[in-house]
């Protein structure tokens, strides 16, 4: 992944850096907002929509959410998952790389094996693609749609460097969120209703960039709200989950405590981690106990990147080198989240098994989001889960070590 946004040509990155450099320094302005008091951070709720989100480093929501209720809520609640297989699915970040994930979605179908996920949890581009991951094989073609007819041009808009400089990111999202509302229309947001009711879950990871930590979205209980902005309040969560921080504006969400209304901000869940299930602090043995779970369950990593850094030539500039690393220590955080959700694994005995994009994919982008690439990346995800096994298991690969 590189740092430097692909629309944006090398001349003109270097300007705006320099631009930062002076905005930083306070010759800039920035949009207003209501940010929450620091004591109110754990208070505020989402206007009409209570317990539809969790800190994504603290189990004390989902231990409450999970294990409450009586044994006559968790059968009527959980009537389509209680007393069967459990299978999860993660879906990383990687911008145009999602085509990857997308593909391979499509193409495990095509193979006739893939299975009705439990759980589906989605960051960045994975955000976008889990809806129709949770929803099913139905929905394949607008995976498809998504990944290989969209340009950069489709999905955001330029600003000037001088506007965007003074003001909160590089481009305007109002395409993508124009795309995200498109597709993710009532009747997507009915059907996401209708699984959770059967106790399935859809949870999306965003970044609240005021505290720095994560935030899980519960996207079926929105949508299965009766309250009129559930479908917004879904917009708002896929498109702040896809906003990179600084390239994309950061997407601000109503919140409020004791009649005080405040404005959150969040960005894409990627910032802090690129991949996600739950917190270390939860026991998810007791969950599946209480669930009944039959056998040992199974999780899918989709990883929309490599696990090992292309080898290139750096030129011996700020830019170049700055660039480079950055992209290395994201894609080190990356892997950093697989071995974190490898020892939950295995402490939980789970099974996990991860796809990522082969080191052998040598096309290059030309743009953000280059039409061509993705599809040749949505192509070789096809095939490699319909004609191959494309999947790697962890714990197997880590003991042998």
């Amino acid at each position: 992944m590189n740092y430097r946004p692909r629309f944006l040509s090398k001349s003109q990155y270097e300007v705006l850096v320099l631009l930062l450099v002076f905005a930083i320094s306070g010759c800039g302005s920035v949009p207003e907002r209501t940010p929450p008091p620091a004591e109110l951070k754990e208070l505020a709720e989402i206007p009409g929509f209570p317990h539809v989100r969790d800190w994504g480093d603290d189990s004390s929501f989902i231990e409450e959410y999970w294990m409450s209720p009586s044994d006559e809520e968790i059968a009527s609640n959980y009537s389509g998952v209680i007393g069967s297989e459990h299978t999860y699915l993660a879906i990383s970040g990687g911008g145009a790389n999602g085509a990857y994930g997308a593909g391979l979605l499509v193409g495990w179908t095509a193979a006739g094996t893939r299975p009705e996920f439990t759980v589906v949890t989605g960051i960045s581009t994975g955000a976008l693609i889990a809806p129709f991951a949770f929803l099913g094989s139905d929905y394949d073609e607008m995976l498809r749609e998504l990944y290989t007819t969209l340009s950069t041009d489709d999905l955001i808009k330029k600003r000037g460097i001088l506007t965007a400089i003074t003001s909160d990111a590089v481009a305007s999202t109002e395409p993508l969120q124009a795309k995200i509302a498109q597709y993710v229309d009532q009747r997507v947001v009915d059907a996401i209703a209708a699984e959770f009711r059967r106790g399935r879950h859809l949870i999306i990871g965003t970044t609240d960039l005021d505290t720095g930590r994560p935030v899980d979205w519960y996207i079926g209980e929105i949508a299965n709200s009766d309250n009129p902005n559930r479908i917004d309040l879904i917009h708002k969560v896929l498109l702040a989950s896809a906003s990179i921080p600084g390239v994309f504006p950061p997407v601000l969400i109503g919140a409020e405590y004791e009649g005080q209304h405040f404005d959150e901000m969040h960005v894409d869940g990627g910032v802090v981690t690129q991949a996600f299930f739950y917190s270390f602090t939860t026991d998810w043995n007791i969950i599946s106990e209480r669930l009944e779970v039959k056998g040992r369950p199974t999780m899918y990593m989709i990883r929309n990147s490599r696990v090992n850094p292309a080898r290139t030539t750096i030129e011996p500039t700020l830019l170049s080198i700055t660039e480079r690393s950055i992209s290395l220590l994201i894609l080190n955080q990356g892997v950093g989240d697989i071995f974190y959700m490898a020892s939950l694994a295995e402490r939980d005995d789970i099974d996990l098994n991860l796809a990522y994009i082969p080191d052998d994919f040598e096309i290059e982008e030309n743009e953000l989001f280059d039409p061509v690439y993705m599809q040749a990346l949505f192509d070789l995800g096809y095939h490699n889960a319909k004609e191959g096994n494309p999947w790697l298991n962890v714990l197997n690969e880590i003991n042998k070590y």
